[in-house]
């Protein structure tokens, strides 16, 4: 293969102008003494004019022409400042230089200097400072710049108008972005677009479908930004049947190819709940991109399969595809969803190799996964290594707290929260409700309860829940009342936590009551609602009334769930029922040792002693391991029936376990030797027990 020979600097000239020897000769003048090369006598510099011209051929130039050979541009660009007046021509090309470069504060800052100087601006002069405003989401100088495009008469442009739809759309202000599309004579399909995207941004979901019907009656055709656009509308709304038209007006119009496209329908399937389609859609893409990838992964994490999100996230990889910071929140989020915390430092490591661990977003994703994870040490040392927290990374760490029984430490973190600056939000007053709540902190619940009210977050559903859940949990049932009743609409959580603090208080009767008022009110009860009602029944002994919700019980299916089941053991147990208690108990798929307690302790209130210590003998033959509950019912039941050999077994088993500290076991045990006889055994417990 033969190698190019460089062209000379004066063929490559002939070639750029042609074989004109006379137009080769004058532009070499300007490289000998540009002074004798233009004119600028020009007294009016506007778009019709040029920046100078040949004094010989009268030939225009413009400093920013597309047209100018390069080496010519150089030139122009090496002239001293203030040589040459441009026209807004040129203007006009250097704001859009600026605006494509990303420079829109240099951008406006020129506007503004053009306008000092009395230049007269025209439609190219507003389309780049009109996007550099949307880009700097600077709504008011956008507002002050469309009044300079009204006088100017340039409004009625389609491609201004556009920008201005655009500009105003992006900086959040649907309404007036609607109010120039309405009064554009003509619109192209960058202005619907414009309009389209707008609302779909600003969660207007079902507007833009709307428009997109308009844009179709008034036979403008869409393009690949237009489907765009409607996809996103329709994951904003979840709208999965209009996005399935979408879909086929996709395939309909030849664009199923492109991937930009693909990616946004993985992304609107995923997110409408149909993630079988996301998957079609994905399995027949020929390239993919990490949006795609990204789209797939929090779709299935929505979906509740974290565990499939990571084998998606796995075969990416296998791909040789480059995370972003949306893949790896995603990740990071199916990780804890599935408490999968070695996973979650696999991830995290890789982060650190990509260096998106600084990005606030990532970082504040570990901190939560960590926090979920029941790893506090490593979720706290990534927190303090942040240099800056935003709410979410500290909303992760007092959950955190919370989750892991530092209900305290939540606290003092809400506090010094406080203190920077950083304003709490719905979540963060559930979690230092909850708090409040483990540590029975009526007055500190008082005090947060204020703060709600004045933030304004009182109204959020799951706010009034926690407080009313705070308030009962406290004791303060009137309080918890009077959240309760000042709530607009009660959900079944509500509901659930206020029954369960009449129940607490030792109101069972209230809470039934409370029961058939949900019930009128239309709330279907869920399994929590029953295991509170069946507990209420068991405190005031009605019989009658357990039997009547065992019934709903079984017409909602929930007869199976193992709470409820062992709520009813213990319901019938407590009632004296013991037959209709073995009964639910031989229903059971699995017991646990709760149920396996109700049992003993039911047998052992009816004075069948003996029955009792036979289902504590089956319960050690199936496995299940006891706790102070089970050795205080068995104990009881050993002095019942004068066990006392059965009682020394029991209490072998109780030295092994480690419950013989347990103050209810220790007093069991001293009842039981003493019932039995055995005086030395009591004398050498009471010894052993602290004062």
């Amino acid at each position: 293969m033969t190698m190019r020979q460089p062209i000379p600097a004066t063929r490559r000239l002939s070639l750029l102008l042609g074989p004109n020897v006379v137009a080769e000769k004058l532009w070499l003048e300007f490289f000998s003494d540009p002074s004798q090369w233009w004119d600028h006598s020009i007294e009016k510099v506007s778009s019709r004019y040029p920046d100078f011209k040949h004094k010989k051929t009268q030939k225009a130039l413009w400093i920013l022409d597309k047209r100018n050979p390069p080496w010519v541009d150089a030139k122009l660009a090496a002239m001293a400042p203030g040589t040459v007046q441009l026209s807004i021509f040129s203007w006009n090309a250097i704001l859009a230089k600026y605006v494509k470069a990303g420079q829109y504060e240099k951008t406006m800052e020129l506007f503004h200097q053009l306008q000092q100087k009395g230049i007269v601006l025209n439609r190219s002069s507003f389309v780049p400072v009109l996007k550099a405003c949307a880009n700097l989401f600077a709504l008011e100088e956008g507002k002050k710049i469309h009044s300079q495009v009204v006088e100017s008469g340039c409004e009625s442009d389609v491609y201004v108008g556009s920008t201005l739809v655009h500009m105003y759309a992006k900086c959040g202000s649907i309404e007036d972005a609607r109010n120039v599309f309405d009064r554009m004579p003509t619109r192209d399909v960058v202005t619907w677009n414009a309009m389209i995207r707008g609302y779909a941004k600003c969660g207007q979901g079902w507007e833009a479908l709307k428009l997109f019907r308009q844009m179709q009656d008034e036979a403008m055709q869409p393009d690949s930004v237009t489907f765009m656009g409607l996809l996103n509308a329709c994951a904003s709304v979840a709208a999965l049947d209009e996005g399935k038209y979408v879909h086929k007006q996709i395939i309909e119009g030849g664009l199923e190819g492109d991937v930009f496209l693909g990616s946004s329908l993985v992304d609107m399937y995923a997110k409408c709940g149909s993630i079988k389609d996301a998957w079609s859609v994905f399995n027949k893409m020929h390239t993919r991109d990490v949006v795609a990838w990204s789209a797939l992964i929090l779709g299935y994490l929505k979906c509740g399969q974290g565990q499939k999100a990571l084998e998606i996230y796995q075969q990416m990889q296998h791909e040789a595809v480059q995370p972003d910071t949306i893949t790896f929140i995603g990740v990071i989020n199916a990780c804890a969803s599935v408490m999968a915390l070695e996973e979650g430092r696999r991830v995290h490591e890789q982060i650190k190799q990509c260096g998106s661990e600084c990005n606030i977003f990532v970082a504040s994703s570990l901190v939560d996964m960590y926090a979920k994870c029941g790893s506090i040490e490593d979720a706290w040392k990534l927190f303090n290594s942040m240099a800056t927290h935003d709410v979410v990374s500290w909303n992760a760490m007092i959950l955190g707290f919370v989750k892991c029984g530092k209900a305290q430490k939540a606290l003092d973190l809400f506090r010094e929260m406080q203190r920077e600056g950083v304003q709490p939000v719905a979540v963060t007053f559930i979690g230092v409700l909850n708090a409040c709540s483990d540590l029975r902190a009526l007055e500190e619940g008082r005090r947060i309860h204020t703060q709600v009210v004045q933030s304004g977050c009182e109204s959020d559903s799951f706010v009034s829940n926690s407080l009313v859940d705070m308030y009962s949990k406290c004791g303060s049932i009137e309080d918890a009342q009077r959240v309760f009743e000042m709530m607009p609409t009660h959900d079944v959580v509500s509901w659930n936590a206020m029954i369960l603090g009449y129940v607490r208080c030792g109101k069972g009767r209230r809470a039934l009551e409370l029961y058939q008022q949900m019930q009128s009110e239309g709330v279907d009860p869920d399994h929590v609602t029953f295991v509170r009602v069946v507990n209420a029944c068991a405190s005031i002994m009605a019989l009658n009334e357990g039997r009547r919700i065992h019934e709903q019980i079984v017409q909602n299916g929930f007869e199976s769930d193992v709470i409820v089941g062992n709520s009813l053991v213990d319901m019938y147990a407590k009632c004296g029922n013991m037959e209709t208690a073995q009964s639910v108990f031989q229903r059971m798929p699995t017991h646990n040792v709760f149920a396996w307690n109700a049992m003993i302790l039911g047998y052992f209130k009816c004075g069948q002693g003996k029955i009792a210590l036979e289902v504590y003998q089956q319960m050690q033959q199936e496995g299940v391991q006891p706790d102070s509950v089970t050795f205080v019912g068995v104990l009881n039941a050993c002095a019942s029936v004068m066990a006392l050999e059965e009682g020394r077994r029991i209490h072998e088993r109780i030295i092994q376990s480690g419950c013989e500290s347990d103050a209810f076991v220790r007093k069991s045990l001293k009842d039981m030797y003493a019932k039995c006889g055995s005086i030395h055994n009591v004398h050498k417990l009471s010894n052993r027990m602290p004062k």
